[in-house]
């Protein structure tokens, strides 16, 4: 447990308190009334109403279109259903600079909207909520149909049977059942809606701004460390509330429920009512995830014979020190190594957190381990830069310094695909294994691994995909002449031009198809089917 431990103390709580302790430190004395001051102010009123507003919003409207689909996942089995859940998983792995950049391609200047009906969604809060549909539908849907497929049917059918209408049996039996999942599941997307960075940015432009976009503006375009440091410790309260909301909902969850093989609720539709059911989420699948991403190529395609792919490979001189298409291996580099970090850090923790003499205080540090996916990336990244510069860790011109803080976003993933795993061996494999007279590593090698091999494969195929699409700390570290291919969209984005803009929809292309190749690599290593991540 201590590399984990050191790792995320030196790479993640240490830049943290150097940042913060920067922007509300002065001649050596703590201005801690600076936090009144800045929370004060109107703009930064509204940018905390707007960033709750939102996340609210986009939850709310992430559960009620992602519901009925889940439903679907659970009960229903149908032709192409495996290849049907990696499709609707593919935007949550989706970096959310890719997310941004499809739906500016669906409703932004030229896009498909204003062809059709000349109607632009870009400056409006609607073209924001619907990127965050898009983005955590997948959440709903694996969380709570994951959790919705192993609920045994009978008990519902035994409340039929005692007179009780389909409402009322999906209502007092089904409904308090899902109800740790649903709010496991809502607290998740709210956490993520909350601290939304890539998609605001590119679709909310000046007028719409979240905590983490404002953190960014103050730290990189302000300069006001002490405006940013307060905003931090404003997301950082609010995440840890969300995580130990979560924490405790994930426990009910765990042992409140009699749960039964997800295999063997699931059946082929009857009668209009669930082959209408099925359509409908078909149709939402189609309109709502397919759609984006198929305007996405399209605009990348605009160009006659692959003009916008072939311009990938000429270095301007301007954007770029480099030819664009030179983050496609940059970021391949940079996501294999903090893949390796991300795999090695947690599988140590989750097998430590697996031990069946785990205390409290490793309870705790089990929610710890979540903090990256809540704060700011913003602040992470420029953490770095402050507080990586000095011997015995000068980084700053490492090219490490990218896969450590990708890692930092990875190795959550890792631990919670590998956690499940590890707590389900049984302990006297490893007991048996030891009176014979194994040596811990022996036992490890010999029991724990094969079981684990294929977790293992599925939690580095996660850590590779997030840390693939890292944007909000690798903006800040990644080297003008090693651009990832996040930042390098971003910045193509921010340069006027038709040029630019079809070369960022090519480079989004490009990493929308790698992690989709990922992804549905996964679903084949998977030997679960319950749709949980």
């Amino acid at each position: 447990m201590a590399l984990p431990v050191a790792f995320f103390a030196l790479f993640f709580a240490w830049p943290v308190a150097a940042i913060t302790a920067r922007g509300l430190k002065a001649d050596g004395t703590w201005h801690l009334g600076r936090l009144a001051e800045v929370l004060g102010r109107s703009d930064i009123r509204h940018v905390l109403w707007f960033t709750t507003w939102q996340a609210l919003a986009s939850t709310a409207l992430t559960l009620l279109v992602a519901l009925p689909a889940a439903w679907v996942f659970a009960r229903l089995e149908f032709p192409g259903k495996q290849v049907l859940r990696a499709v609707v998983t593919v935007p949550f792995v989706l970096p959310t600079v890719v997310v941004g950049t499809a739906f500016l391609a669906l409703v932004g200047h030229g896009g498909l909207l204003e062809e059709l009906w000349g109607v632009r969604l870009d400056t409006t809060v609607w073209a924001i909520l619907l990127a965050h549909v898009f983005f955590n539908y997948a959440v709903v849907v694996r969380t709570v149909g994951g959790l919705w497929g192993q609920l045994d049917p009978r008990q519902e059918e035994a409340a039929r049977m005692l007179g009780a209408s389909p409402l009322r049996a999906w209502r007092q039996v089904t409904l308090p059942a899902l109800a740790p999942a649903v709010a496991a599941a809502a607290l998740m997307v709210f956490l993520f809606t909350f601290t939304s960075f890539g998609v605001v940015q590119i679709l909310g432009g000046p007028t719409f701004s979240t905590l983490e976009v404002e953190i960014y503006r103050q730290t990189s375009e302000v300069f006001d460390l002490t405006t940013a440091a307060v905003l931090t410790l404003v997301q950082f309260a609010a995440v840890g509330a969300i995580l130990a909301v979560h924490a405790w909902t994930v426990r009910r969850r765990e042992t409140a429920l009699r749960l039964v093989d997800a295999s063997v609720t699931a059946r082929r539709p009857r009668g209009a009512g669930q082959w209408a059911l099925l359509g409908g989420v078909l149709a939402t699948v189609a309109v709502l995830l397919v759609l984006p991403l198929g305007v996405l190529v399209r605009r990348s395609l605009d160009a006659p014979g692959l003009g916008y792919y072939r311009a990938l490979t000429d270095a301007d001189g301007g954007t770029f020190l480099v030819a664009p298409l030179h983050a496609v291996w940059t970021s391949l580099e940079y996501a294999v190594a903090a893949t390796g970090i991300a795999l090695v850090v947690g599988a140590l923790a989750a097998a430590a957190l697996a031990r069946r003499d785990a205390g409290r205080l490793m309870r705790g540090f089990d929610a710890l381990l979540m903090l990256p996916l809540g704060v700011s990336a913003v602040t992470v990244g420029f953490g770095f830069l402050i507080a990586l510069d000095e011997p015995p860790l000068d980084l700053r011109q490492s090219w490490f310094l990218v896969p450590l803080a990708q890692a930092l976003v990875g190795a959550p993933f890792v631990v919670r695909t590998m956690l499940p795993v590890l707590r389900a061996v049984d302990t006297r494999l490893r007991e048996a294994a030891a009176v014979l007279g194994a040596s811990p590593w022996r036992v490890w090698r010999e029991v724990d691994l094969p079981l684990v091999r294929r977790a293992s494969l599925v939690a580095a195929g996660f850590a590779f995909a997030v840390s693939l699409g890292e944007f909000g700390a690798t903006v800040f570290i990644a080297r003008p002449d090693n651009p990832t291919l996040p930042v390098a969209v971003a910045r193509l984005l921010g340069r006027p031009g038709e040029l630019n803009y079809g070369q960022a929809m090519a480079l989004s292309t490009i990493l929308m198809v790698v992690c989709a190749a990922a992804l549905l690599l996964l679903e084949r290593l998977r030997t679960d089917r319950t749709g949980e991540f």
